[in-house]
């Protein structure tokens, strides 16, 4: 009996990563390399390689001109971040995200931050405005 589809190993869309650290720790390095991989196993994306840039200052790094690299190779589906700051300081960062949507993939973020929560009121709460309880909970 063949086993059920689901069950094949299968080639998921191809993407990489991209991480900015200047100066960190190595355990740094490991929790943000294992949320991108956790990512794209939730995802069901494969992760082809992360490329590490450090410190550099200019938009065109040898890192980022590697991602850029792997870019233009057929079946790439996009870019990982584990956040919009890992493009670099702003006026880097929209240069090089203009780069990435120009070569077609797509940008995809572990934490977005655009995603704006509304805040919300906390009360304190008094007996008198204490849920009450089933007999049964």
């Amino acid at each position: 009996m063949e086993p059920l589809t689901e069950h094949r190993p299968i080639n998921g869309p191809i993407v990489y990563g991209f991480l900015r650290l200047s100066k960190s720790a190595a355990a740094r390095q490991t929790a943000l390399t294992r949320a991108l991989a956790e990512y794209c196993r939730s995802h069901e994306l494969v992760l082809g390689a992360i490329f590490i840039e450090r410190g550099t200052t200019s938009a065109r790094g040898a890192a980022f001109t590697g991602l850029l690299d792997v870019l233009d190779l057929p079946d790439v589906y996009g870019v990982v971040l584990p956040a919009a700051s890992h493009l670099g300081p702003k006026s880097i960062a929209a240069e090089r995200q203009r780069e990435i949507t120009r070569s077609g993939v797509r940008l995809m973020l572990v934490r977005d931050n655009t995603t704006r929560r509304t805040p919300t009121r906390s009360r304190r709460r008094t007996p008198s405005s204490a849920p009450a309880l089933d007999a049964e909970t």
